[in-house]
């Protein structure tokens, strides 16, 4: 089977992409789509859990969203920097898979890490198109890019209806069990705004975003492209 997406999402850890848009991944995965996310980082530097723990719930995460394909490139965490070599290895992600569509996290955010992401992508995106870049893999020009929110929420160009994708992003939250479950009772257990509510905060973010069109469950986008549509 080809190695071709139709969607291609970049999260700095495994976990961002289904905090800011599990809902629309899982919506287009069950429409057919062709969907797969790319952590840039191991979240070797989380509080809690392991490496190979996280790897593990972001499988189980990945198949509960009904991913077609998950890759990690090992780059370090906390170490995202703006250059050459990281910017190769996520363009090559690019050239590999052939996205249609390219989601990156939005570039304001708490976390640097997010921030960094976003513009790594951005330029990824960017060098993809350029033949004469590394010109042993074929260019690929992607149609669009867009940003999804993490932890802080800025004006919409697009809002995608979730309400009824919603439960499955929960699960596929939820899978990541040493990030979000309080788990007090463990020795090497660290209390972080993660395990402190975080997922109510997601649903509350998400209630949040459906209701300028009266929806019970929303994800917002932002494009630096118009949105263009086809009326008839």
């Amino acid at each position: 089977m080809s190695e071709q997406l139709d969607i291609l999402v970049f999260g700095a850890h495994p976990d961002d992409a289904e905090i800011g848009m599990g809902g629309t991944i899982y919506k287009h995965s069950s429409a057919g789509q062709r969907v797969g996310i790319c952590d840039l980082t191991y979240a070797e530097m989380s509080s809690n859990g392991t490496v190979e723990i996280r790897q593990q719930e972001a499988a189980l995460a990945a198949q509960i969203l009904g991913l077609s394909a998950r890759s990690n490139l090992g780059l370090p965490d906390r170490g995202l920097w703006m250059s050459p070599e990281s910017v190769k290895e996520i363009t090559l992600e690019i050239r590999k898979y052939k996205p249609r569509i390219v989601f990156a996290p939005y570039w304001e955010d708490r976390h640097p890490d997010h921030i960094a992401c976003s513009k790594l992508v951005q330029e990824a995106v960017f060098n993809s198109k350029l033949r004469r870049y590394e010109p042993e893999t074929a260019a690929h020009t992607v149609e669009q890019i867009y940003f999804y929110f993490i932890n802080d929420i800025y004006e919409s160009d697009l809002l995608v209806d979730i309400t009824g994708t919603h439960d499955v992003k929960m699960q596929a939250l939820k899978a990541y069990r040493t990030q979000f479950e309080a788990a007090g009772a463990a020795n090497d257990f660290v209390r972080t705004p993660l395990n402190q509510g975080y997922l109510e905060r997601v649903e509350a973010k998400d209630r949040m975003l459906g209701q300028k069109h009266m929806l019970p469950y929303a994800e917002g986008f932002v494009s630096k492209l118009p949105y263009l549509i086809d009326l008839f």
